[in-house]
């Protein structure tokens, strides 16, 4: 069977789904998680776009070694510079360098020729293969480029050191017909291709970015770009669990294998998903909740007879918990690591602490913890941006009769601050209070409430999405008291918000 390499750029083109930033310690702790799922490469950032990504860089490339580290550069020296000063410390490090091909690109957003376009590939590939060994060139907006200029591309490149060469369906225009063929014609053309290895990063505009990805490898293609739970800009990316378990489950039709630990899949999607914000929808492939969920009585039936009569792969082969450990006030540290290590977490001696405390205490308010409160709990209390504002306490009044008021103290700057404002209600309320205390001119786009677990004392999580200035960032908070958990989430978003302030906009390849 031919091996396809997955390339997952979560921490990069993932992380460019607005409201996903992370912050280091989140990629450092992602990171680690596709290093025991076995993915190839790890494109951990776009080091020039901030001091934020270029740290993270850094120290993911000093911490993982089982996979290779790539970093995004444009085709300047100035970026390849920035991105090689991060990726030098990597066991294996990938500089990942990119133009525009497509002429609506060259002529609107570049403003340059085919010619120079090709000169500064050239020259950038060229300067970067003193560097390493390992580069890998993309034409961005390939699927809109003229044939002629890809191939002529692609060749001068590989002549230049390209190890890999990157055919990116960048706005998600293409077919999977269409997608082969181009392949194909590549494969064909550019006479030195046995020299590096066809690459393809597909996003989901219409909704074909897995099945445009398996014509590529069909036809060739023996790297596949992809995301976890599939998220990146716009409609994000190829699913890494679908491209996988596609290989897996339809091996007959499919004679490819990877690297993949298919057992981390769930563990990954869980841990992707809590620390950008970003739910999985329920009917999601692989990893969704309602995945390997029976209710018509038909189905039900045929599942108890026979599971293969419903169910072509199994949730224990992506890392579905089966949970044998009932959490409560009975439970001791040792089944609480075990379960969060279950659950997809990697946290040291201290953060493992930090949490088990705040178990306990929600412990004593409930009979039951389910899963969905311990990675509300790991979110709140240890992955989360640095505390710029920190929440004190709050005291909310509200009444038929009375007039909804709360009184908020806030952390600013190590600095004490308590004010009170009245509100249409109580949730209006708060938001005053923290918006007078913050100074922020933040304007509130969405609120949400559900409950995450069953019950009078179930734990409530709040998600608010807030923009200013151009930028999104998306809040959660939980607690059992609704209105502590809306104060959470609104200040996790002003959190957020101000550590992307100091990021400056990324670009996609």
């Amino acid at each position: 069977m031919s091996q396809v390499r997955i390339f997952d750029t979560t921490l990069r083109d993932g992380e460019q789904s607005p409201g996903a930033s992370m912050n280091i310690e989140e990629k450092l702790l992602v990171a680690r998680q596709l290093e025991r799922l076995g993915v190839d490469i790890i494109e951990a950032g776009f080091p020039i776009a901030s001091d934020g990504d270029f740290q993270a860089v850094k120290l993911i490339s000093r911490e993982i070694r089982g996979c290779e580290v790539a970093g995004l550069a444009r085709a300047n020296r100035g970026d390849i510079d920035r991105a090689w000063e991060a990726l030098q410390y990597a066991a294996n490090p990938r500089i990942h360098t990119f133009i525009a091909t497509s002429p609506i690109h060259m002529k609107f957003k570049l403003q340059k020729n085919a010619e120079e376009v090709l000169a500064e590939a050239v020259e950038a590939v060229t300067y970067a293969r003193t560097l390493t060994n390992n580069i890998e060139f993309s034409a961005e907006d390939a699927t809109r480029s003229e044939i002629d200029f890809l191939c002529r591309i692609f060749t001068a490149v590989i002549e230049a050191g390209a190890t890999t060469i990157n055919i990116p369906d960048t706005v998600g225009y293409t077919i999977p017909e269409e997608y082969g063929a181009m392949i194909r014609t590549i494969i064909s053309r550019v006479p030195n291709i046995d020299q590096a290895v066809i690459s393809v990063h597909c996003h989901n505009d219409l909704g074909l970015g897995t099945a445009n990805s398996l014509a590529a490898v069909e036809n060739g293609a023996r790297q596949v770009e992809c995301t976890i739970n599939g998220i990146g800009e716009r409609a994000g990316n190829a699913s890494l669990e679908e491209l996988v378990m596609s290989f897996r489950t339809r091996h007959d039709q499919l004679e490819f294998e990877t690297n993949i630990d298919t057992t981390q899949i769930y563990p990954a999607s869980r841990l992707v998903s809590q620390v950008t914000g970003i739910r999985v929808q329920p009917n999601k492939a692989i990893v969704g909740a309602n995945a390997f969920a029976h209710e018509a009585g038909i189905h039900q039936d045929g599942v108890l007879k026979e599971k293969s009569t419903y169910e072509i792969m199994t949730p224990e082969s992506v890392g579905l918990p089966q949970n044998q450990l009932v959490m409560g006030k009975h439970s001791g540290r040792h089944a609480f690591r075990e379960k969060i290590v279950g659950l997809g977490y990697e946290l040291s001696d201290e953060q493992v602490e930090i949490a088990f405390q705040a178990f306990k205490a929600l412990s004593d308010k409930k009979k039951t913890v389910y899963d969905e409160d311990i990675d509300a709990l790991i979110a709140d209390e240890i992955i989360r941006i640095p505390h710029y504002f920190k929440l004190l306490y709050i005291n909310v009044n509200s009444g038929s009769v009375s007039v909804p008021n709360a009184t908020i103290q806030l952390e600013i700057n190590n600095e004490t601050l308590q004010g009170a404002e009245f509100g249409d209600g109580p949730v209006d309320a708060t938001f005053k209070a923290i918006k007078r205390l913050t100074k922020t001119g933040s304007k509130l786009l969405t609120y949400e409430v559900k409950s995450i677990t069953g019950g009078t004392d179930a734990l409530g999580e709040v998600t608010v999405r807030i923009e200013e200035d151009g930028l999104t960032v998306m809040g959660q908070g939980a607690h059992t008291d609704i209105i502590v958990a809306t104060a959470r989430a609104y200040i996790n978003a002003l959190n957020k918000l101000e550590y992307k302030k100091h990021n400056r906009p990324r670009v996609t390849v």
